[in-house]
């Protein structure tokens, strides 16, 4: 293991983390026997206390047992926004000794049948939202039982400008199999004694990888446990911290950062069910908010609303975040008005969150950080294996207590997903990155996003870094697109700020030539007023590289 990261580790904290033998689960238990009447969820101005989050998630642990009959190891489906009720979910399938599978609430329903059939799921935890989507694979038998949530059951009332899945008063169920919320709360079961152990299955969040169908990542209460304790003593959460949770918690990075940190650790979550960056001022002046994990087009996004002031964030004491990098303006914008670094992390599914985390004391601007905790990366030649020097471009790779134990019923995947080097088994993340000589890394780009300009390796995630330097630009994607004579050449979709509209297209291409090698700067630059991203921020890049593509096919006019 390259120990050079060590001389910049976060001060006063060991470079190793001995793990509990314990749940997920057991860390709500204790938390809520120290801190029983301590705000756990301030949703909407509607707050919940450690105790009774314990004993809701514990009545629904019951019910999910007594009256549904899922049984230990069974898969559970928690499709929902963020909500209260999400976090009771997650905690009661875990309690009822199940496996959560938390689905992204924008899949639709035909996305949704192949997760369920995936699993083979056959008991589920819906937003009432959401239901019309789960409805036809209920009508066809693949889920047999439901319970629905209404959001508005536990958001407080005096709030404005309520999202409006917020506000929707509760919908009735009579068909079989359906139960209300609030009926399995209130039908008095008690769970069965935890049958659960560290090793046992505890989450399945899928992920599309680089290629193919959508993969289930195994996880343990360990692996989860690892990254869970790793966050908690790296970012020194406290139990009088008070955590903006506007990452969506079916994906990793929130489920670690927003939900499961600050319950072991007895903070208060501020709890949001969709972004809306006014609110997010607001509530951080209000609430005095002192820890918020976003990821950057999130942190973009907040830190262009025009009625943002230094005293909004005066409360806040960490920012963290990952997905991908911050642009240099961004960050300096942040620390003027803060005082703050950026803490940059690394992490995808199959780790749950982070495997790299920039040290908070000392961290790099649009760098992955060092490896946390008991973590072994490495950056190899992809077709040969062999471990590149300092500088090299190549494969992340990664060996660590969060790494899952594989994809779920995908043997032919796994087997390529893993390598041994020198007996040790590591993961390939498919991710191209480089460390420097203090043990940091960087990202250079996916394996699969490579652009191949006359023979010259275009990384799409360099090029949207430079052109984030650039006054006029507020967000960049950047793809490749056929070219005759060159084979690929470079396209850049962009967002302008509200100062750069009526900048020329052609004004943004000259300045690149300036600023960029002249293999790498865009040719054809293409004005949007949005790009496609995730409910987790990330930019669906591949969406605009297929739409040239068809362009090409005849698909789409130009």
């Amino acid at each position: 293991m390259n120990q050079d990261h060590f001389k910049f580790w976060p001060v006063r904290t060991s470079t190793t983390l001995t793990l509990p033998e314990t749940t997920l689960y057991h860390n709500l238990e204790v938390t809520a026997s120290r801190y029983p009447s301590k705000t756990a969820i301030d949703y909407y101005g509607n707050e919940m206390s450690f105790g009774d989050l314990l004993k809701e998630a514990d009545e629904l642990a019951g019910f999910l047992q007594q009256k549904m009959n899922v049984t230990k190891g069974e898969s559970v489906l928690l499709y929902m926004q963020n909500s209260p009720q999400f976090i009771i979910g997650f905690y009661a399938i875990l309690r009822a000794d199940a496996v959560v599978v938390p689905i992204n609430p924008m899949n639709t329903a035909d996305e949704l049948r192949f997760y369920v059939k995936d699993c083979e799921i056959k008991s589920a935890i819906v937003g009432q939202e959401l239901y019309d989507r789960a409805a036809p694979l209920i009508k066809e038998g693949l889920i047999t039982q439901v319970v629905a949530a209404a959001y508005s059951d536990y958001a407080g009332t005096h709030e404005l400008n309520l999202p409006e899945e917020v506000r929707a008063e509760r919908r009735m169920f009579n068909e079989e199999g359906h139960f209300l919320w609030k009926e399995a709360l209130g039908a008095g079961c008690i769970p069965l004694p935890s049958a659960s152990g560290p090793d046992d299955l505890a989450v399945m969040p899928y992920t599309s990888g680089t290629t193919g169908l959508p993969k289930g990542c195994m996880h343990t209460n360990r692996t989860v446990q690892a990254n869970t304790f790793g966050g908690y003593h790296w970012l020194n959460a406290t139990s009088d911290a008070v955590s903006l949770a506007t990452l969506p918690l079916f994906h990793v990075t929130g489920m670690i950062h927003s939900m499961h940190i600050p319950i072991m650790s007895g903070a208060t979550m501020v709890l949001m069910t969709r972004w809306e960056r006014e609110y997010a001022r607001s509530i951080i002046r209000e609430k005095k908010v002192s820890n918020w994990v976003n990821i950057s087009t999130m942190l973009i996004d907040f830190l262009a609303n025009p009625k943002l002031k230094k005293e909004d964030m005066a409360s806040l004491q960490g920012l963290a975040g990952g997905g991908a990098a911050l642009p240099a303006a961004v960050g300096e914008k942040l620390f003027d008005l803060t005082g703050l670094h950026f803490v940059e992390g690394y992490g995808l599914s199959e780790t749950i969150a982070q495997t790299h985390f920039n040290p908070p004391d000392r961290p790099k601007l649009q760098c992955l950080g060092i490896p946390s905790f008991d973590v072994d990366a490495k950056i190899i030649d992809p077709l040969t294996h062999e471990e590149l020097p300092i500088g090299g471009e190549g494969e992340i790779v990664v060996n660590g207590p969060q790494v899952f134990l594989g994809y779920y019923n995908r043997p032919e995947e796994n087997e390529q997903a893993f390598i041994e080097i020198d007996g040790k088994r590591y993961f390939r993340t498919g991710d191209i990155g480089k460390r420097d000589e203090e043990g940091y890394y960087f990202m250079v780009d996916r394996v699969k996003r490579m652009i191949n300009a006359s023979g010259f390796k275009v990384w799409p995630a360099e090029v949207e870094s430079l052109l984030y330097k650039h006054p006029a630009v507020q967000q960049a994607c950047v793809v490749g697109i056929p070219d005759e004579r060159r084979g690929e050449t470079v396209k850049a979709f962009v967002v302008l700020t509200q100062d750069g509209l009526g900048t020329a297209p052609e004004e943004i291409i000259d300045w690149a030539k300036q600023n960029m090698a002249d293999y790498k700067y865009p040719r054809v630059i293409e004005f949007r007023e949005s790009l496609p991203m995730t409910t987790s921020g990330k930019l669906l890049w591949r969406q605009l590289q297929e739409e040239e593509r068809q362009k090409v096919s005849g698909g789409i006019e130009r």
